[in-house]
């Protein structure tokens, strides 16, 4: 297990635990949930902010709150 942030572009890998308080409430609304699918598509130029897909929704989370969600890589597609 390791912080979002540590995702290689185009690696999936599965939520395994988020830190509520350090989080914000719209992450969470749209699905950045414990046992959701997630997959790293974009890198801004500067590495922050990061673009990802939550299941079916496309979110762009800042570099700093990505170490509060920590992910297991899925093996193979």
């Amino acid at each position: 297990m390791f912080p979002l942030d540590q995702l290689a572009l185009g690696q999936k890998a599965i939520i395994k635990s988020i830190e509520t308080d350090f989080l914000p409430l719209k992450l969470i609304e749209m699905g950045c949930l414990p046992d959701n699918e997630i997959s790293l598509l974009y890198l801004a130029p500067f590495k922050d902010p990061l673009y990802f897909k939550i299941d079916q929704a496309y979110l762009a989370i800042r570099k700093e709150v990505t170490q509060y969600i920590m992910v297991e890589p899925l093996l193979d597609d």
